[in-house]
């Protein structure tokens, strides 16, 4: 029995199987905001989604089963620690009090393609991996929304105290600014009463946008060749002691072979 799990779970038929149950349940949820559909059809809809239900619940037991006793191949990985509490979660009954939170719960089955689908897992870890050079990056970015914030309070708050009343306010403007929406009006707002305030929005759209954005871009870039790289290493089997010897053996025979051509060589010009 053992060994029929372990044969299914690696079966590459499996894991398109549990995609395809993914996408219908993320179907599903997506008809359910009909009104019109979710009366007409919620029993079907209810007995869909026991049905998924169930079938990760024996996805779970089966990949638990093919690796026993040796529990931490499952546990150990965060992947499938992901996968369990899913499962655990979409157990809560959606009815009474918690039927809000349970059909709330359901949407985490969604997100069970992202550690279904390799690609997608390889994207996640390289976010994961970012953050904590990402935090330099903030702290710089945090620097020049503080600086360019106080300077804008004191230059623009008295003409516009809409956008510049305050450091809380200055701060909620420039993040505006440094998402590009709308944010020549505040420009052109400001130009009213400092012709030369273009400078100081131009410089920060340039700090705040272009550097910063690229070097974001730059730190998930070097992650997320690291992820691949270790991918890689982990895809690649380790090479077993037969196949050592064999490459041995095959090594030999070729300098055999090379040694009796060299033989001939010798004997044909002591000949001539």
């Amino acid at each position: 029995m053992q060994e029929i799990c372990r044969r299914l779970v690696n079966h590459p038929f499996f894991d398109h199987f549990i995609i395809a149950t993914i996408l219908l349940n993320a179907a599903i949820l997506g008809l359910e905001t009909s009104a019109g559909l979710h009366e007409e059809y919620e029993r079907w809809f209810s007995l869909v989604h026991a049905v998924i239900l169930g079938i990760f619940i024996l996805e779970a037991i089966a990949k638990i089963w093919a690796v026993a006793p040796r529990y931490r191949l499952y546990f150990g990985n965060g992947w499938n620690l992901f996968d369990f509490s899913i499962v655990v979660l979409s157990l809560i009954p959606a009815s009474g009090p918690f039927a809000m939170l349970a059909r709330l719960l359901r949407l985490l089955r969604v997100l069970r393609l992202i550690s279904t689908i390799p690609e997608l897992r390889l994207i996640v870890t390289t976010l994961v991996r970012s953050i904590p050079s990402m935090g330099n990056v903030l702290v710089l970015m945090s620097i020049i929304f503080y600086i360019y914030a106080v300077a804008g309070y004191h230059l623009f708050h008295e003409h516009d105290p809409t956008h510049w009343r305050n450091l809380g306010i200055s701060l909620l403007t420039l993040f505006r600014i440094v998402t590009l929406e709308d944010w020549t009006d505040v420009m052109y707002a400001a130009m009213e009463m400092h012709p030369l305030a273009w400078t100081y929005f131009v410089s920060f759209v340039v700090m705040g946008t272009f550097v910063i954005i690229n070097l974001f871009i730059a730190v998930v870039l070097n992650n997320l060749e690291e992820a691949k790289a270790e991918r890689l290493n982990e895809l690649q089997a380790p090479v077993s002691r037969d196949e050592i010897l064999n490459e041995l053996r095959d090594t030999q025979k070729a300098l055999a072979k090379m040694h009796d051509r060299l033989e001939k060589l010798n004997l044909e010009e002591v000949k001539s």
